[in-house]
């Protein structure tokens, strides 16, 4: 994949794209275990595991019953499900082999639902102006 760093958009073969989203989730029983060094360690994970996806962090911010995270993909070949799916299967298994008091109070480590929105330049309004501009040319 070829991608132009430091750019809106991300070029790649086929395309180009500007993919952000923000995602929520919580440990299982909403425990409040995320704190100290194993919310220090959550958010280095959570960077190098972005990276790998092709991404970056725009912002997060770990709460000790839930995360949030607005991140920016460079390719638009993985779902919103996928990449939920491998940031909290990544972190929870390697925070419970590196915390075992996380493997001694909560079965596994998050629980299995997440929000996840879109987040864009534009307003729904003004896509709608633009796509009824363009009906008939």
């Amino acid at each position: 994949m070829e991608k132009q760093q430091g750019k809106r958009w991300s070029v790649y073969y086929g395309g180009v794209c500007e993919i952000r989203y923000h995602f929520v989730w919580c440990p299982k029983y909403r425990r409040p275990v995320l704190k100290g060094s194993i919310a220090e360690r959550l958010r280095q994970l959570l960077e190098e595991r972005i990276v790998m996806l092709g991404g970056e962090i725009i912002e997060i911010a770990i709460q000790p019953d839930h995360v949030h995270l607005f991140l920016r993909l460079h390719t638009p070949y993985l779902a919103p499900a996928q990449i939920a799916y491998r940031l909290k299967g990544y972190t929870s298994r390697i925070l419970r082999k590196e915390f075992t008091e996380l493997r001694r109070r909560l079965p596994t480590l998050w629980s299995r639902s997440y929000y996840v929105g879109t987040v864009g330049q534009v307003s729904k309004e003004i896509v709608e102006r633009y796509i009824a501009s363009q009906k008939g040319r």
